[in-house]
């Protein structure tokens, strides 16, 4: 639960969260979904970013 947190407030990257947890990122985003955690920014700089460098 605290992994997940981390990674939804920007705090920790996808990779930190799951070696903190002893996951692979895979199953990580998987438990994310189970638990209500999204694996998707809601920051408005980051859709700008995601925008600009498709």
């Amino acid at each position: 639960m605290l992994a997940g947190e981390l990674y939804e407030r920007g705090k920790l990257s996808l990779g930190q969260c799951a070696s903190l947890t002893v996951l692979t990122k895979r199953t990580f985003v998987e438990l994310m979904g189970k638990y209500g955690f999204s694996i998707f920014s809601t920051s408005h700089e980051d859709l700008r970013n995601d925008v600009e460098n498709a």
